[in-house]
């Protein structure tokens, strides 16, 4: 009688808001340490920066300015990231008027950088999550794909789009060439293996087709003014903090050829300012106001005190006219708190 092994039992993920508010502290390193080989510059010595609570390796600095963990988590560890609440209740993630808010500027975006794309073009979402992306996709008429890790996140995504649940892009078997354009929106910092996720996405788009992709900027006025307080950090599920210039060589080093950049995001940068100033004190819960923002379930308690509640509400209201105008000026001077780089696949 032959007798099964165990499985591991796996960890059950950590509610959302609690990893909203793990501390990050600065280390005031003078010397590197040996850690496993930056996907991008490759080296095997970079200077710890960031230890974040609950994560046994730092956040180090590698020559080429990437910022990784010593040691990428395992895929069990990865699993504890993502609770269901991350991704919301099906379809919707944040409170009604803070969900119309993401749909309608993400829907402006994406008619700028879809823009120019035949009648019918084929289109891939990279980590699809809910759909938001992909249900504009379908309403401008395009052959909507995505690819998401979590069959949860895609509970409440727009029928009309073709979802594949797989671990990694490579693991979706998408053919040779298949899509006229690939997104990766805001994803490709969550990736353990960021240079084979290009590579695969090159595989996959036709020559000359379209890459997008957004990522937060680590070498932005915003990330450079917050450090260890900066909302787009995002510990522990960000593993991977790009500055521009890394990400521009990532990017032609995987096979493509850079068009434009943008760095503006109106979704994205005012409130990153907002956040990251919240989180500089020290009588504020850290994330607190990103926070308040998601959706909870009818029976959920609030996150916070009603005291804490109303000082939240009020910094943020009173950072919101500054935050607009820094996100015009960093953008103006080309380091904006988020990037979005636009390419083609070279032949």
């Amino acid at each position: 009688m032959s007798t099964a092994l165990a499985e591991p039992a796996r960890q059950r993920p950590e509610p959302d808001h609690l990893l909203h508010g793990r501390a990050v502290q600065a280390i005031d390193a003078a010397d590197s340490i040996a850690v496993a080989p930056c996907p991008i510059c490759g080296s095997r010595m970079a200077l710890p920066i960031f230890a974040v609570e609950g994560v046994d390796d730092p956040v180090v600095r590698c020559a080429c300015g990437v910022g990784r963990y010593a040691t990428t988590p395992d895929e069990r560890a990865l699993e504890t990231f993502y609770a269901d609440e991350y991704y919301g209740s099906p379809g919707i993630k944040f409170r009604p008027v803070i969900e119309w808010l993401v749909r309608s500027v993400g829907a402006r975006h994406l008619r700028s950088l879809t823009r120019g794309l035949r009648p019918g073009a084929s289109v891939l979402d990279v980590g699809c999550g809910r759909g938001v992306l992909l249900s504009g996709l379908a309403d401008r008429g395009f052959d909507a794909h995505g690819v998401e890790m979590s069959e949860t996140a895609c509970r409440g995504a727009d029928p009309r789009a073709h979802i594949r649940i797989a671990s990694h892009l490579s693991a979706a078997r998408y053919q040779l060439a298949q899509f006229d354009a690939v997104i990766l929106w805001h994803v490709l910092e969550h990736l353990p293996d960021p240079r084979g996720t290009l590579e695969e996405a090159r595989r996959i788009l036709r020559p000359g087709g379209r890459l997008v992709v957004a990522v937060p900027n680590f070498a932005s006025f915003q990330a450079t003014w917050a450090k260890e307080n900066w909302f787009h950090l995002d510990p522990p599920r960000h593993l991977f903090h790009f500055p521009l210039e890394a990400l521009r060589d990532l990017v032609a080093r995987t096979g493509f050829a850079l068009r434009s950049e943008h760095h503006f995001s109106l979704r994205q940068n005012p409130f990153g300012w907002i956040q990251s100033a919240l989180n500089r004190r020290t009588d504020l819960p850290r994330n607190g106001v990103y926070t308040l923002l998601h959706q909870r379930p009818s029976d959920g308690l609030p996150p916070f005190d009603a005291k804490t509640r109303r000082r939240l509400v009020l910094a943020a209201l009173q950072w919101l006219p500054a935050s607009i105008v820094l996100s015009l000026l960093e953008a103006a001077a080309r380091r904006g708190a988020t990037v979005c780089l636009v390419a083609t696949s070279r032949p």
